[in-house]
């Protein structure tokens, strides 16, 4: 994987009428989009505007009251959940380590990597693999959040979710971060981001949707 990734036929995402309520509000409504295979895709708006919930919806974290959500060209319903999350990873907006060290938390998503695997996959998110045996608590914010992405990333998905993933971090961790999903993205990763810095999205997006009053635009 590292290096060029594999292609894959079709990473793209498509919603279609897509309808999302909380109580008597449409969160999303009748929602068509569509997110290409390649580059970094930036779901961008307000505070509320149905952004995660859009996200969350790629990886059938949520699912929609109306309407067709697929990957690939298939619908999410027709895949299996498991097969679905091994091909599509995601990193939160609050970082979530496990108890252990760094070398524990990937071994959580990929028991079976070996050490040449583990200290690829630390190299692609610029952390050191002399953090192998810190324990993950004495981390920094941005190591922390560099971590959970890399136990996303050894799993070899082929698109990963970022669910405003830089909110909580300094510039120059915020930084270190983007650099790290842009090259992801060079190498063939399909990248959905949820952001709300207009800067940092004119930094990281290769297009932007356009999240607002649960309408998407281009």
């Amino acid at each position: 994987m590292w290096g060029t990734l594999a292609i894959v036929t079709d990473r793209s995402f498509s919603l279609r009428g897509v309808v999302v309520r909380r109580g008597d509000r449409a969160v999303l409504d009748d929602v068509d989009a569509d997110i290409p295979s390649d580059g970094i895709t930036v779901l961008w708006g307000p505070s509320g505007a149905g952004k995660t919930t859009l996200l969350r919806l790629l990886d059938r974290l949520d699912v929609p009251d109306a309407g067709t959500v697929s990957y690939g060209g298939t619908p999410l319903d027709d895949l299996d959940v498991l097969a679905l999350r091994r091909r599509v990873g995601m990193v939160f907006q609050r970082a979530t380590p496990f108890a252990g060290t760094v070398r524990d938390n990937l071994a959580v998503a990929a028991p079976d990597a070996d050490d040449d695997a583990v200290r690829r996959v630390l190299q692609r998110v610029s952390l050191d693999a002399a953090l192998l045996d810190r324990d993950a608590d004495t981390l920094s914010g941005g190591e922390v959040q560099r971590m959970c992405l890399a136990r996303t990333l050894i799993t070899e998905p082929e698109a990963v979710l970022l669910d405003e993933p830089t909110s909580a971090l300094d510039e120059g961790p915020r930084r270190t971060f983007e650099q790290s999903v842009l090259e992801l993205a060079r190498d063939g990763l399909t990248v959905v981001w949820v952001g709300h810095d207009e800067e940092q999205v004119r930094r990281v997006a290769d297009r932007v949707l356009h999240v607002s009053e649960g309408r998407v635009t281009t």
